[in-house]
């Protein structure tokens, strides 16, 4: 099984929320145990943008054939074995951006008391 690390871009079946179906698609690895990743989602530019989109700007290196972005507000646990590497984001521009939007949204969630 590959060792994968955060900032890799991955192939990923990544589950729908609206259908019981999983597709085959990238997305980039933020976080890494012994057998499970956190993803994020990773989406064709071209479709309509959300708050949190990051621009995925060297498509070479993130081994992506078109222009797309990081869907921060699409988070997923995946076990490692299924994941397939496509490449990484290497801009430290846009780990920075990606980075601030999930802490963004963590400071929402650990601000909120535990029922």
């Amino acid at each position: 099984m590959p060792i994968f690390n955060p900032w890799d871009i991955v192939k990923v079946p990544f589950p729908y929320t609206n259908r019981p179906v999983q597709q085959r698609r990238p997305a980039l690895v933020v976080s890494t145990g012994e057998h499970l990743l956190w993803v994020l989602m990773i989406t064709s530019a071209e479709n309509r943008g959300w708050p949190g989109d990051v621009d995925v700007d060297n498509l070479m290196s993130a081994g992506l054939p078109s222009a797309s972005v990081v869907r921060t507000a699409k988070i997923a646990t995946i076990e490692a074995r299924s994941a397939e590497p496509l490449g990484n984001l290497s801009s430290a521009v846009a780990r920075s951006e990606v980075a601030r939007h999930l802490r963004m949204a963590l400071a929402v969630i650990l601000a909120e008391p535990l029922s």
